[in-house]
């Protein structure tokens, strides 16, 4: 007869609370959203009531807090001062008051995205016959997400068009010759191939050694590369880190990073960003919007009852009313807390623009407030900011790292002699303290809208 031993283990597991989950999902929520989901508690919870805001005595602003409000109760020696508005005074009530210099209309910055297909498209539209234009929309239509197509699509297509393959193929190598180059090749191979051909500078015949023997090439088989090419290893070895360095198998991957989505325009701010006066020295003034007039609370009568028999009906809209509103306290203080840290961290980035972008991750703020990383992308997530000017960002453009970069690489355009390449590019951004490489370079321009070298000669010299 056998008898089974029992065993207790202690383990430790994260205590996930109903107000934890309730405060996450608010402050994943941008300010028409918030405003929404307020609004179906309201109608859904007899518990709860919105009164009015308490006013400012000094400014007669509302608040969320009896006294005044921290604008007029500000320190002299503060950088930064932060607080929630009303979304009805969202700014507005303080800008008149206070004769601010950067109340101009506000112009929504809408960021447009284009899809792979229809910027190549518009790249290669001039010079297309007229019957190689629906040739070139099958061709890019059948792009995948490196920008390759199947080896068997000239064919079909030049089958589907009762044409001859050649003119397929013509288009083709027309689709091959813009940016990003090497889209519609149909291996990897080709598409390495075409951007060597298309390099502005001194290429080195191993490169295409490597290139002619690429089944080799890809498996790194050096010695017997060597072998049949007559190179010696080092140099095929230079050979690689120089492909590496300037092409890429995957040309859309490489410079059009994701799968680019059509983005709405923004509206309307979730936080406005300004400086309180015109000295230089001036406070940052951050205000973040409330989207909804009032206080939220639980009714006081409801309240009284609570802990008694007769609030036993409202038991469960009282708890939901409870968590809703401590959650939007949470909430508020979260985002109060960050917007202070990167307020003070972008203050030259807010008043001067992209160039003095510093550089700073969501894992780093975190550490510096002493919350979890996933909270402060929470807090980030869908949400936007006015700066000073009326133009509005999304809140995730405080931590792109590249941003400098780019405005670096458009004064650099701006200020040239004559059309600098790609390789001239990076050896000046490098100069100037960024270590990028060509292909950086290259991504970076796309992203910025500016052509290639040898299309900006051209517009030069057509103009």
């Amino acid at each position: 007869m056998f008898t089974s031993a029992q065993r207790q283990i202690l383990t430790h597991k994260p205590l996930i609370t109903a107000q934890l989950t309730q405060s996450m999902n608010l402050l994943t929520l941008n300010a028409a959203e918030l405003r929404q989901t307020v609004q179906r508690a309201l109608a859904d919870n007899p518990a709860l009531e919105l009164t009015k805001s308490p006013r400012c005595p000094a400014c007669h602003c509302a608040t969320l807090r009896p006294g005044l409000c921290p604008l007029c109760a500000r320190h002299e020696n503060a950088s930064v001062i932060v607080f929630t508005a009303p979304s009805s005074q969202f700014s507005d009530t303080r800008r008149v008051r206070s004769g601010d210099p950067y109340a101009e209309p506000v112009e929504a910055e809408s960021a447009e995205t284009t899809s792979l297909a229809v910027y190549l498209l518009r790249q290669i539209a001039p010079e297309l016959a007229r019957a190689d234009r629906p040739i070139a929309a099958h061709l890019l239509a059948g792009l995948d997400d490196d920008g390759l197509l199947h080896p068997t699509a000239p064919a079909e297509i030049a089958a589907y068009f009762h044409v001859a393959l050649a003119q397929v193929e013509a288009v083709r190598r027309q689709i091959q010759q813009v940016q990003p180059v090497g889209c519609a090749s149909l291996a990897a191979r080709e598409a390495l191939q075409t951007q060597l051909d298309s390099l502005e500078r001194e290429i080195p015949a191993a490169a295409r050694a490597c290139l002619g023997q690429f089944e080799l090439f890809s498996r790194q088989k050096f010695s017997e590369l060597a072998a049949l090419t007559g190179l010696t290893e080092d140099s095929l070895r230079e050979a690689e880190r120089f492909i590496a360095a300037n092409l890429t198998p995957y040309p859309a991957r490489a410079f059009w990073p994701g799968n680019p989505q059509p983005e709405t325009g923004y509206r309307t701010p979730d936080v406005i960003i300004r400086p309180l006066d015109e000295r230089p020295e001036a406070p940052l003034v951050v205000e973040i919007a409330q989207p909804f007039n009032g206080i939220l609370r639980i009714k006081p009568q409801l309240r009284q009852q609570n802990n008694t028999q007769d609030s036993e009906p409202w038991r469960d809209a009282l708890e939901q009313a409870s968590l809703l509103v401590k959650a939007l306290h949470q909430r508020a203080s979260a985002l109060e807390m960050m917007m202070t840290r990167i307020a003070a961290l972008q203050r030259e980035f807010i008043l001067r623009g992209d160039a003095y972008l510093q550089p700073l991750t969501r894992a780093q703020l975190a550490e510096d407030l002493c919350l979890h990383e996933s909270t402060i992308s929470r807090a980030v997530a869908s949400k936007t900011v006015q700066l000073p000017g009326g133009k509005i960002v999304p809140l995730a453009r405080f931590f792109e790292r590249n941003r400098n970069i780019r405005a670096a690489l458009r004064r650099l355009v701006s200020a040239e002699n004559r059309p600098l390449n790609d390789d001239e590019l990076a050896r000046c951004l490098q100069r100037m303290g960024f270590a990028v490489a060509r292909r950086t370079v290259a991504k970076y321009r796309e992203l910025e809208h500016i052509p290639p070298a040898r299309q900006r000669l051209a517009q030069e010299r057509a103009a």
